[in-house]
C-alpha cells in the first residue's frame, strides 16, 4: 500500500468518525426537552441491572449529572456523578446490599445501576451540576421474595386479573428467554411484573399505555398503593428443545489430544473451563454462573443429572437443601458427602463453565463474619447474653423496690 492509498483511508476513517459524532449530536438536537418535566415509568425485578438514557439535553451541555429522590419534593436528594475523581463502577464489583452510590456508573450520558434493590425505587433526574433537570424517570424495583412460579407443563395457569371497581390489577409478562439447554430437554421462562390501570393516576407521569403504570409507581395514589402491592411478581416456566450448533473444527488443546490419542483410550478433556472448590462438611455454599444476569436463561447440571426448575426452583419445597434462586444462583445448604461432583452451568443455551466440588470433614475452619452460620451463632450468643442480663437487672430492680417499700420478705433464718 502506497502513501496515497493510506492517506485516502485515513481521510475516509476520519470522515466516518466525524459523521458518527454528528449523528450522536443530532439525536439530542432532534429530541427537544419538554417544557414541563414529566416522569417516564420503568419497572424492573430486584437484582437486575438497568440503564436510564438521558434522552434530551441542551446542545451546550457537554456532561450530565444524575440525581435521585425517593419521593417527589423530598428534601433529601442524592447526587450521582462520576466526576471529581470517582472511579467508574463495573457490574462485577457491585454487591447486593451495598448503597446505590457504589452501584452506579454514568456512560455516554446514561445512568447504569447494578444489582438494583427495592430501596432504589424512586425518581431519577438527568441534569447539570447547577441543578437544572432535562429528563426524569419513575423507577419501580419490585422484590422477588414473594415471586410465584407457574409451570405450564404441570397445567398451572398464571394469576387472573383483579378488578376492584375502576382499578384493574394484572401481570405484564416479558418475552420468553431462550432455551437454557441445547440437545436435551431444557426450560425457558418469562418474568411478569405487577401493573395496574386506573383513571386516578397522576398526569405528570408518562405512560406506555393510557392509564397504565407499574404497581410501585409514584403515579399511583397512596390509597391504591397498599392494594396494588399485594400482588407479587410471577415466573412462567415451560419446557423446550433446541438443537446445538455443530462445531466443524477443533482448535487448541482439543485438536492436539485428538491427534495424540489415536491409539488407546482417549484422555478426558473438559469441554468448558473447570474450577475446583473444597467445601467443609455441613457448611453452606452458593455457586454463581459466570457472566449471568437474573434475566438470562441459566441452567445447572450435576454430572449427568439435570437440575430442572420444576423440582429445584426456590419455593417449590420449603425443605429443599439444594435449590436455584430467582437470581440463577445454585444454593447447597449443609453440604454432604453426596454433593461431591462437577456442577455445569449453562448460559443462554450454551454450557460455559463447570465447578468441581470437593467435600472434606477434616482440617481447621477459620470462622468469618461473612459466613452466615458464624453470624447466626454470634447473634444467638448476643441474644442469650442480653436475655440473661435483662433477667438479672429485673431481679435486682424488684429487690430494690421491695427494700425501699419495706415489703421484701426476710429469707434469713
Amino acid at each position: 500500500m502506497n502513501l496515497a492509498h493510506a492517506t485516502v483511508l485515513l481521510w475516509v476513517w476520519g470522515s466516518l468518525q466525524a459523521f458518527e459524532i454528528m449523528e450522536k449530536e443530532d439525536i439530542f438536537q432532534r429530541t427537544p426537552c419538554p417544557a414541563f418535566l414529566i416522569f417516564d415509568n420503568a419497572a424492573y425485578l430486584a437484582d437486575m441491572s438497568f440503564e436510564l438514557p438521558c434522552r434530551c439535553k441542551p446542545e451546550e451541555v457537554s456532561a450530565v449529572v444524575w440525581y435521585y429522590q425517593k419521593h417527589l419534593g423530598s428534601s433529601h436528594t442524592k447526587v450521582l456523578t462520576d466526576f471529581d475523581g470517582r472511579v467508574l463502577t463495573e457490574e462485577t464489583q457491585a454487591r447486593v446490599g451495598s448503597d446505590m452510590l457504589v452501584r452506579f456508573s454514568i456512560r455516554m450520558f446514561s445512568l447504569l445501576v447494578f444489582r438494583a434493590q427495592p430501596e432504589d425505587s424512586g425518581l431519577y433526574f438527568c441534569g447539570t451540576r447547577k441543578g437544572d433537570y432535562f429528563y426524569a424517570y419513575d423507577v419501580d424495583i419490585q422484590s422477588g421474595e414473594g415471586m410465584v412460579a407457574t409451570f405450564k407443563d404441570l397445567g398451572q395457569e398464571p394469576f387472573a386479573d383483579e378488578h376492584r371497581g375502576s382499578l384493574h390489577i394484572f401481570t405484564a409478562f416479558w418475552e420468553w428467554t431462550p432455551c437454557d439447554r441445547c440437545g436435551v430437554r431444557g426450560e425457558q421462562w418469562r418474568i411478569g411484573l405487577c401493573y395496574l390501570r386506573s383513571p386516578d393516576l397522576s398526569p405528570r407521569y408518562q405512560k406506555t399505555l393510557p392509564d397504565v403504570v407499574s404497581c410501585g409507581s409514584q403515579a399511583v395514589p397512596w390509597k391504591l398503593r397498599a392494594t396494588a402491592r399485594e400482588r407479587t411478581p410471577e415466573l412462567l416456566v415451560q419446557s423446550c428443545v433446541v438443537p446445538c450448533e455443530k462445531k466443524t473444527t477443533q482448535q487448541g488443546v482439543m485438536a492436539i489430544f485428538s491427534y495424540v490419542s489415536k491409539v488407546g483410550s482417549r484422555p478426558w478433556v473438559p469441554q468448558v473451563p473447570i474450577q475446583f472448590h473444597q467445601q467443609r462438611l455441613g457448611h453452606g455454599l452458593i455457586i454463581s454462573c459466570p457472566g449471568a444476569r437474573p434475566e438470562h436463561a441459566v441452567a445447572w447440571d450435576k454430572d449427568r443429572q439435570y437440575l430442572y426448575r420444576t423440582q429445584y426452583l426456590k419455593g417449590v419445597n420449603r425443605s429443599m437443601r439444594v435449590f436455584i434462586d430467582h437470581g440463577n444462583h445454585l444454593h447447597i445448604r449443609f453440604t454432604q458427602l453426596s454433593d461431591r461432583g462437577i456442577y455445569y452451568c449453562w448460559r443462554q443455551g450454551v454450557q460455559v463453565a463447570g465447578f468441581r466440588l470437593g467435600v472434606t470433614s477434616q482440617g481447621r475452619y477459620r470462622p468469618s463474619f461473612s459466613d452466615p452460620e458464624t453470624r447466626s451463632a454470634v447473634e444467638l450468643t448476643l441474644i442469650g447474653y442480653l436475655f440473661i442480663t435483662a433477667v438479672f437487672v429485673a431481679i435486682h430492680l424488684c429487690r430494690c423496690c421491695c427494700y425501699l417499700f419495706r415489703c421484701c420478705p426476710n429469707f434469713s433464718p
